[in-house]
């Protein structure tokens, strides 16, 4: 989509998953063809628009943009802006340690899962 060529903010681009762009497509999730990703390039998101030219150009318009992020900070509200900042005022141990403490967070709530599941059974 030439519209697109040369933007600061918005990459339209294809990707051979079967070929040198295998690593690529296995870590973004890409398991079937073709598959449309969108957003920033750290968090890729799973594009369920239409797939007209038409569809994609008007997609592409509206959400292709700069979002709030560490790069793009001053595009935050203040409560994103004042969380962004707290985790980078943290020194390594501080954040290993959050890191820890939310993944303990997601097992305790597998496990809750998997054992209302069992009482269903």
């Amino acid at each position: 989509m030439d519209e697109f060529a040369g933007s600061a903010s918005q990459l339209v681009a294809d990707v051979d998953c079967t070929a040198g762009g295998k690593p690529l497509c296995d870590a973004n999730g890409v398991k079937g063809y073709p598959t449309l990703k969108w957003g920033d390039p750290s968090d890729l998101q799973d594009y369920q628009g239409g797939r007209s030219l038409d569809d994609l150009k008007k997609f592409a318009t509206e959400n292709l943009k700069p979002l709030c992020s560490v790069k793009n900070i001053d595009l935050c509200d203040a409560d994103k802006k004042a969380e962004i900042e707290k985790y980078q005022s943290m020194d390594t141990a501080a954040l290993e340690a959050a890191v820890a403490a939310e993944e303990k967070k997601l097992e305790e709530a597998e496990e809750f899962f998997k054992s209302e599941v069992q009482k269903l059974q």
